[in-house]
Parts: structure tokens; C-alpha cells; sequence
């Protein structure tokens, strides 16, 4: 089983594009995008220095816009993806490039989104004085404490060893003078204290615009960086990427989906690096790739080949499907159970874990054509549970 990641703003280099941009296919979409973008992407991919494209601005353009091209070429086919890609799951701004890869919204859509992101981050950011602390080691739950205890947030929780403290410079002066016990702790060379609270006026401006994006539902599992459930509405997609500006990125339980799911293979979008590192500390077992330049793409292919399968989501029509958004138990709904036609909205039960119960809901509504389950079976992240003819069908 085959998951293909997004990374995250900082994965990018100086000059990681330039192998990427002498193929002139590559270099004509890239041209595209950046066109759309309003930004001259390809400058920024070869020959900006460190500082330069560490702007928020830059950054998160530079990287969607890599992600999208590079996908396409090793898909150049981009259904042929759909049969192999179980998961696809992006960290922090690499959620929009994974969206756009499971056809959420398109390329276009993705880039003015990455655009309006970065820039309204990048205005929340001077507002005031705020930073990030990357906390490495130390005991997790004292960690999280000495976090609380200063008033900073976890903004992004990367798994054993791997978390990242946000909020202002004198919370983060004061974390340092007192850091938790065996912990390193190193600051970051970001703008702002990125998912937190800080970031709330950039969720208001993204808000407004993503009202205006038309949606479809995802081709293959969202996995989302909110709480780590596989979203197949594409409409909560959107919303989640949205309200993710200022909510830590929840890395960690991504990867407990992952293996929920049973993954074997795991596979990083350039830039990469960063991404395979955490999975191979996190993920055991699980056989990685770093897709870093162009003269790997055979090898990324035969890697797809050996890890992806049949995807049953990719088959089936996604508007009349409700699928689970989590491992665990599912108990059908009464009032669902008997019914023949379920409005847009319907609770059709809830899935009971170790961690908690969340109600699923069938977004579409529409005349129920066969459950899939049966109440208190085991079930997987995003495994169909219910087809349904829209509302109106015959």
C-alpha cells in the first residue's frame, strides 16, 4: 500500500530545482504555474540564495508548485496514479499540493491559494514579534508541559522527539532560559508562530476566498493534518486546509493512520528529505523514498509499482460514497439504519477507537443503494461504508 506526502515550508534549498527545470516539459508547467502565481518561481528554485527563499511568500509557492509538476511526471498519466496511491497526505502547506494531487481542486486553484497563504501569513507574521522552537528529545509528556507552561503551543507534533514550540519571542526567551529536561532545543529561521492563534487574521482572509472555489471529492484518502482522519468530502478538504493556518500540524497522528491503513511504501515529493526522515524513526517496517532530482524517476516509478494497489475509492463514483474516517468500530446510526433516503447531513453512526468516537455523516445525501457494513464491524481509514444515489437519482 502506497502513500505519497507533501512536504512542508523549509524543505526547500537553494538551487533544488535546476535538474528539475532541463526537462522542458517540466519548465513549461513550472512556467505555467508560476504565471498563475504571479511570481517568478523558477528564479527562486535556482538561483536565490537561503535567505531569500526562506520568505513566506516564496517559499509556499515554490514548493506546491514543485509538488504538482513533479507528480505529473512520475504520472505523466495522472488516472494511472489513482490505481496505485492509496494515501496522500501533505504537511502543513504541502496539504494543498496533496489536495490538488487527489483532484480536490485543480493545479490553478491550488497556486492562488498557496499565493493568498503565504502572503496573508506572511502580514499576520508583523503583526507581532513571534517564532518557532524546534524541541528535540527530551521526555514527551514534560515536553508538552513546559510548552504549556510558557504559553507557547505545540504547532507542530512530528512524532518521538519531534515537536516544535510557537508564540512570541519573549514566551520563547523564557522557554529557553528553562528548557524541559534532555531536550535540545533549536530555534527556527521562520517568520511567525505558524499554527497558532497568531495566524487567525490569515484564516479569515483564505476563508473568504475558499467560498468561492468549487470542490470535488478526493480520488484517493485524504489524511489530514488536523487529527490524522481520512477526509472524503471535498468540501471539509478545503475547509480543513483553511483552518490548518492556525491549528498545529498533527504529523504524528497522520502517521498512526498510515499504519492504520497499512502502508508499506512511503513516498516524498520533492523537495524531499525532510518528510523520509521522520518516517524512518516513526514508520517501521515501512520502506521509504526521497524524491530529490529528475534521474530518479525510473526508480520513484518502479517503487510505485511494488507498493501501490487497486484503490476501490478510485473506482467508485466519490459523490455517493461515505467512507470511514478512522480505524475502529462501527456502530450504524438507528434512525439511519432502516432508512431509504438520507438527507445531506445525515449522521449514519460513529467510529469508536482507543482515542475516541467520532460521528460520520453522509455529506451528499441522496437513496441508499447498500450498506457496506455491518454495525460493530472493524474498519479502516477511508473504507466505504455506505453507497448512495444522490438526491434526485433513479
Amino acid at each position: 500500500m502506497l502513500v505519497i506526502v507533501a512536504p512542508g515550508q523549509g524543505a526547500q534549498t537553494p538551487g533544488f530545482l535546476e535538474p528539475w527545470l532541463e526537462d522542458p516539459t517540466f519548465a513549461s508547467r513550472f512556467e505555467w504555474l508560476s504565471t498563475v502565481a504571479g511570481i517568478d518561481l523558477a528564479h527562486y528554485g535556482t538561483e536565490a540564495d537561503a535567505d531569500t527563499i526562506r520568505d513566506t511568500q516564496i517559499a509556499q509557492p515554490l514548493l506546491v508548485a514543485t509538488g504538482l509538476v513533479a507528480a505529473l511526471e512520475l504520472f505523466p498519466h495522472p488516472t494511472d496514479a489513482f490505481g496505485k496511491v492509496s494515501a496522500v497526505a501533505g504537511h502543513s502547506v504541502g496539504e494543498i499540493a496533496a489536495a490538488a494531487g487527489a483532484r480536490v481542486i485543480t493545479a490553478e486553484q491550488a497556486m492562488v491559494l498557496v499565493r493568498e497563504r503565504g502572503k496573508a501569513m506572511a502580514q499576520a507574521a508583523g503583526t507581532t514579534p513571534t517564532g518557532m522552537t524546534a524541541v528535540l528529545g527530551g521526555d514527551r509528556e514534560e515536553v508538552l508541559a513546559a510548552i504549556e507552561k510558557h504559553g507557547l503551543t505545540a504547532a507542530n507534533d512530528n512524532g518521538p522527539g519531534q515537536l516544535v514550540a510557537a508564540g512570541t519571542m519573549e514566551q520563547l526567551a523564557a522557554f529557553a532560559d528553562e528548557p524541559p529536561a534532555k531536550a535540545r532545543l533549536m530555534p527556527l529561521s521562520v517568520a511567525g508562530a505558524f499554527h497558532t492563534h497568531h495566524m487567525e487574521p490569515a484564516v479569515g482572509h483564505l476563508a473568504s476566498l475558499a467560498r468561492s472555489v468549487s470542490v470535488h471529492d478526493p480520488r484517493t484518502r485524504v489524511i489530514s493534518n488536523r487529527d490524522g482522519r481520512v477526509v472524503h468530502d471535498g468540501r471539509e478538504v478545503l475547509a480543513r486546509i483553511v483552518g490548518q493556518i492556525a491549528s498545529p500540524v498533527r504529523w504524528d497522528l497522520c502517521m498512526d493512520t498510515m499504519l492504520d491503513l497499512g502502508v508499506t511504501g512511503f513516498l516524498e515529493m520533492p523537495p524531499a528529505g525532510t518528510l523520509t526522515g521522520i518516517a524512518r524513526r516513526a514508520l517501521k517496517g515501512v520502506e521509504t523514498f526521497a524524491l530529490k532530482t529528475p534521474d530518479q524517476l525510473d526508480e520513484a516509478r518502479a517503487f510505485c509499482e511494488k507498493h501501490g494497489e487497486f484503490s476501490e475509492i478510485e473506482t467508485t463514483p466519490t459523490w455517493r460514497m461515505v467512507v470511514s474516517p478512522a480505524k475502529g468500530t462501527f456502530h450504524i446510526a438507528p434512525e439511519a439504519a432502516d432508512a431509504d433516503v438520507l438527507a445531506a447531513g445525515t449522521t449514519i453512526g460513529e467510529i469508536a477507537s482507543l482515542r475516541d468516537r467520532s460521528a460520520v455523516a453522509a455529506p451528499h445525501g441522496g437513496q441508499v443503494v447498500e450498506w457496506l457494513v455491518e454495525d460493530g464491524d472493524l474498519v479502516s481509514p477511508g473504507q466505504p461504508l455506505l453507497r448512495l444515489h444522490p438526491e434526485g437519482g433513479q
